[in-house]
């Protein structure tokens, strides 16, 4: 069966909602234009800077998981990266109720999954229901997604209608994450942690051959999948005969090992490492992140965080340019929002994050903070000191937040680093357990400050109710006119710097190393990795 690429039948205005996504410096793999044409087969050796966590694609979250977990599922639909457009994918068609409440998807026919079963409606209700069967603990991004789920009825083989209680607007751009991928029965019906030991069972181009947890993955190609997304640059199978993702934690071993032809690809290549990798050939391909920018999420619960006017004394108190030319190079940007730029709504609120020491301190100033004898404030014997509980999930977080930490010493504020494993950091998240929390959340949709800062959602600020705030984040849901969604979307993004809930940083992109052998490795609309189209030369 040859992919679909009928028209789509959707109300008018409900598609436009994932307005353009700003493919700022996104490149594709290859180390020139007179490779010829693609050939199939090979092995492509990928160096991850850090483990998978879970071989689940709804319980992934960090990108090194996803580079993995999205070549073996398929999604309804796809997003286009250099437009944004919602595209047909194991879906060919879909409608949307009026009130965004309903979504009919009409399935391509002939798709199965690797374990030979067919793809019915069926398989989208069991995915769904197993995903919010989860939990916000497990797959916190799946199931924010599917907020208000009511449930999916099979109409028929192929048709499956997704029912939720009310207004879901976003529901359509999340069909085509990997979160919401659609697995056969025999993955749904495991427990959580049974999801994760890497034998799940998808209809994607790949399928696990090996899994080690904390060492390595290998995929290999489906053979006979006919059924890719509308986005994909080829028809049929994949080129790749397999793929092997190693585990390769130091940036220096990474590099070495491009550079050596012992890898073909590699993970967060760092600017110092550039000039080797061209020296060989090769190149680093980037694109930015959409999503929430790396930054501080402040627990208003705790120590001094409690008082808001610290939290928004804290906005212009980073130097964020300083941080991307010390650490990370022409690649990044400094975040100028609580959305990233190539994030569809995004609000350029630059001048408010601008960098003015003097006017932190005249802020805290007049809140009460004075400045010790070790230039530390204090109000009331309280010292102006909190901690920062991050992972290495991205390869430059302990730089930069060295970097701040210096930054705030400059203000009279103490920060204090607390590094910690993966599993650690999920477990805090999840008990709120910091003084404040850094990260970031990738997704191509506005709806992504729902899921960090609503109540129901991650609410890693720990607040409680901001009427108006919760307010905008809820009307954007009902809103099908894609201006008077974004509109509500850049409402929102000003609110969450007015409450004090985020501190942003810099925004994250992607940077992958890659030899000069290694052909169309691709950035889907998120930003993560695509292999589907990635072919060998000189092999």
């Amino acid at each position: 069966m040859i992919r679909p690429r009928h028209r789509i039948a959707v109300l008018a205005g409900v598609l436009a909602a994932a307005t353009t996504v700003a493919a700022c410096g996104s490149d594709t793999g290859g180390g020139g234009g007179d490779a010829g044409p693609p050939q199939p087969g090979g092995t492509l050796r990928y160096g991850l800077s850090q483990a998978p966590s879970c071989s689940d694609p709804a319980q992934a979250g960090s990108n090194q998981t996803i580079y993995v977990t999205r070549q073996i599922v398929d999604s309804l639909t796809d997003q286009d990266p250099k437009t944004g457009e919602i595209t047909p994918w194991l879906a060919k068609s879909w409608e949307v109720s009026s009130d965004a409440k309903v979504f009919t998807f009409t399935l391509a026919d002939g798709v199965t999954f690797s374990d030979g079963t067919a793809l019915t409606a069926d398989s989208v209700r069991d995915t769904l229901d197993a995903i919010v069967k989860l939990g916000g603990a497990k797959a916190p991004l799946g199931s924010s997604y599917l907020t208000n789920y009511v449930g999916t009825t099979a109409v028929d083989k192929l048709t499956a209608r997704v029912e939720f209680s009310e207004p879901n607007a976003q529901f359509l751009q999340a069909s085509s994450t990997p979160q919401l991928g659609i697995l056969a029965e025999s993955t749904n019906a495991k427990a959580a942690e049974e999801r994760c030991a890497g034998d799940n069972i998808g209809s994607g181009p790949f399928t696990y051959a090996d899994y080690k947890q904390d060492a390595s993955v290998t995929l290999a190609k489906r053979t006979g999948y006919n059924w890719g997304s509308a986005v994909f640059g080829h028809e049929g199978e994949a080129y790749l005969d397999r793929i092997e993702f190693t585990v390769v934690p130091e940036s220096g071993v990474r590099t070495g090992s491009l550079t050596s032809g012992q890898l073909d690809a590699i993970s967060d290549a760092l600017p110092q490492d550039e000039p080797q990798i061209e020296a060989v050939g090769g190149q680093v391909l980037s694109t930015s992140n959409p999503g929430t920018p790396f930054g501080l999420q402040l627990n208003v619960t705790r120590g001094p965080l409690r008082d808001q006017a610290v939290r928004e004394a804290l906005l212009p108190a980073l130097n964020r340019q300083e941080l991307v030319d010390t650490v990370l190079g022409p690649k990044f940007r400094p975040a100028t929002s609580s959305l990233a730029v190539a994030t569809p709504g995004y609000l350029d609120q630059s001048a408010r994050l601008a960098y003015d020491p003097d006017k932190t301190k005249a802020a805290l100033d007049q809140a009460g903070w004075v400045p010790g004898p070790d230039g530390i404030r204090a109000k009331n014997g309280e010292r102006l000191s909190f901690s920062v509980t991050f992972s290495q999930v991205f390869a430059g977080n302990q730089a930069i937040l060295e970097l701040v930490q210096q930054q705030l010493r400059q203000v009279g504020v103490d920060l204090q680093l607390d590094l910690v494993s993966g599993p650690e950091s999920t477990a805090k998240m999840n008990s709120k357990d910091y003084d404040s929390f850094y990260g970031n959340s990738t997704r191509a949709d506005g709806d992504i400050l729902r899921t960090s800062f609503s109540l129901t959602g991650r609410n890693l600020s720990n607040r409680g109710p901001i009427p108006e705030l919760d307010a905008t984040l809820t009307e954007q849901l009902a809103a099908n006119d894609p201006a008077a969604r974004a509109e509500l979307i850049e409402t929102a993004q000003k609110q969450v710097l007015d409450n004090g809930l985020y501190l942003p940083t810099i925004e994250l992109s992607q940077a992958i190393g890659v030899t000069a052998n290694t052909q169309d490795l691709k950035f889907e609309a998120s930003a993560r990795l695509q292999f589907f189209d990635t072919w060998l030369s000189g092999r």
